[in-house]
């Protein structure tokens, strides 16, 4: 997973965080070269975020602003961490190395990094970063080569006992090492990486990564150590909130706001609040009824655009009702995906496409359609499979070896959107002859104590990627690996489903340094892991941010990496 986070969502909802990925001319931007893509029928734009001149936009100011679960993980690197409200707190206390404008093109993230390029391509890929002289952690430690180096250290799956999100693209560096002085790392790659940008955001300093224990530990309900334009100041465990300020020993330009103060409700709580002017800005998500009700709210705005994010079920493949892919086939074959679609998005002033692609969105040049049969709604093939799997019909639900095919579908409390999602689907497998029951879990547990590790059949919620589409999705559809005790470790791969072959393809088309034949060979990729039927794609998620008019250079941002310094209300 590269840049860490394809971060998880529920979207309106819960999301997990995307990993990495791919550049500019590798696929990952916008298919047009305007602020406009197309999803089917209708223009959206590549990025809403009212952008305004920093002497437009007023000192100080408290942005309050609204997420729906409360993490305790906070190394967005940690494969509990890698959690999409995870990083919309770490992105403004945490260097990346490199940020993407609203086109999908990468460039140096000056405040850390002064220059980054391919200095040797032969006999091996040698990338030379020079770091910013100034950047330093907030206990005044200089940010140097030796953090570069304890990350990817960390990161490149040597030592299984880091949790981490994925290792994609650190397993491909030979050695990280010092230039002509502490600030500057050459990194020597044993094969050549494509994504190599996706690297190093957010980097963590090396007392982070320097063991396991303090990786996976370190940053449980704690955030120690930072160096972005603002600063950690408290959580709040009875209100849930996370409380963030100006940092003024910051080598950059200065953080217009005084404050953000994060506040962690229920998804359905979320809507009332904003509507309420107790929230300036909030993630709506697929939920046409939140839509309309913040959009009518008193000086609010939603802002939307198309980003690397989407909807999809993800079914576990360690389940004992669902390790046959013969049998997840026939599950995907049997939902009407479509009809999902169509009642998730009504409403929204987005247009109702299926996605049917893990890597390119609609809206990007490499997309291809690669479900094949397994995306097409046939419920009599689906019945066909189920019986030569064995599962045959008794009175109204299958059974086999006198065990019901009865699938937990597991959803987050107070999310609408699953909900129904979860009850359409309970409908259309029941004519298959396949039983649903349905289980509501506390919003801040779903992904830590019921997704991650494994503890369910059938889920819902929404991926937020990257401009790198393979190496941000890389880790989703990776392989398992051994731990020290020679437990498999499935990291972000949430559906528990992996291959050699998928690994091989996915490790193919990272490897390609040139943009047409990575499309190409992420496209081959993509039909493997269609045919092993882990995450089952819904559609590309509609940024939706409903937020106070006044507000500046935020909103929905696409591919474009926010500058928390430059967000604050107009004058």
């Amino acid at each position: 997973m590269g840049a860490f986070a394809t971060a998880l969502t529920v979207a309106g909802s819960l999301a997990l965080a995307g990993c990495g990925g791919q550049g500019a001319g590798r696929g990952g931007g916008p298919s047009s070269e305007g602020d406009e893509q197309r999803a089917g029928s209708s223009a959206v734009k590549a990025y809403d975020i009212n952008p305004v001149p920093r002497e437009k936009v007023k000192d100080g100011g408290l942005l309050r602003w609204g997420i729906n679960e409360y993490p305790t993980n906070w190394n967005l690197n940690h494969v509990d961490g890698n959690l999409a409200m995870v990083k919309k707190v770490i992105d403004a206390l945490m260097p990346s190395a490199f940020r993407s404008n609203e086109k999908g093109e990468i460039s140096a993230n000056t405040d850390y990094l002064l220059a980054g390029k391919i200095t040797e391509s032969k006999p091996k890929q040698v990338v030379t970063l020079t770091l910013n002289p100034s950047a330093k952690w907030s206990d005044g430690t200089p940010i140097t080569w030796e953090d570069y180096r304890a990350q990817w250290e960390a990161m490149n799956g040597a030592n299984p006992d880091y949790r981490v999100a994925g290792t994609t693209g650190y397993h491909d560096i030979e050695s990280v090492e010092k230039g002509r002085d502490v600030h500057e790392v050459i990194i020597t790659f044993a094969k050549p990486f494509g994504d190599w940008q996706a690297l190093f955001g957010p980097l963590y300093p090396k007392s982070t990564n320097a063991t396991a224990e303090a990786f996976n530990t370190a940053w449980l309900n704690r955030i120690p150590i930072t160096a972005g334009p603002f600063r950690f100041v408290s959580f709040d465990q009875t209100a849930k909130t996370i409380t963030i300020a100006r940092d003024d020993h910051w080598w950059g330009e200065k953080a217009k706001l005084d404050k953000i103060i994060y506040r962690s409700l229920e998804s359905d709580a979320l809507v009332g609040a904003f509507s309420n002017g107790e929230l300036d800005t909030f993630d709506v998500g697929p939920s046409a009824p939140d839509y309309a009700r913040a959009k009518s709210s008193q000086g609010a705005i939603i802002r939307q655009a198309a980003g690397p994010d989407f909807r999809h079920f993800t079914m576990n493949g360690e389940s004992a009702l669902l390790s046959d892919v013969n049998v997840r086939r026939a599950i995907a074959m049997g939902i009407n995906r479509q009809a999902i679609t169509q009642s998730d998005l009504q409403g929204l002033d987005w247009p109702i496409v299926l996605l049917n692609n893990h890597f390119f969105m609609n809206t990007q040049d490499g997309y291809r359609d690669n479900a094949g049969e397994i995306g097409v709604y046939n419920p009599e093939r689906a019945k066909q499979l189920l019986d030569a799997a064995g599962w045959k019909l008794s009175g109204q639900t299958r059974t086999k070896d006198g065990k019901e095919l009865n699938l937990r579908f597991v959803m987050p409390s107070g999310l609408q959107l699953t909900k129904s999602e979860a009850e359409i689907t309970q409908n259309m497998l029941a004519q298959i002859g396949v039983k649903v029951t349905l289980q509501a879990v506390p919003s801040d547990d779903y992904f830590t104590k019921y997704i991650i590790p494994g503890n369910y059949d059938i889920t819902a919620f929404a991926y937020v990627g990257t401009p790198f589409p393979v190496s941000s999705g890389y880790g989703q559809y990776a392989n398992a690996v051994r731990n020290s005790k020679g437990q498999p470790q499935w990291n972000a791969n949430l559906g528990r489903i992996g291959s050699p072959e998928i690994n091989a393809a996915m490790d193919k088309a990272t490897s390609d340094l040139d943009g047409a034949r990575a499309i190409e060979d992420t496209n081959a990729a993509d039909k493997l892991i269609w045919e092993a039927v882990n995450v089952v794609t819904l559609y590309q998620r509609p940024q939706n941010v409903a937020v106070n008019r006044n507000i500046a250079n935020y909103g929905a941002r696409g591919f474009y990496d926010l500058r928390y310094q430059d967000i604050g209300f107009t004058k």
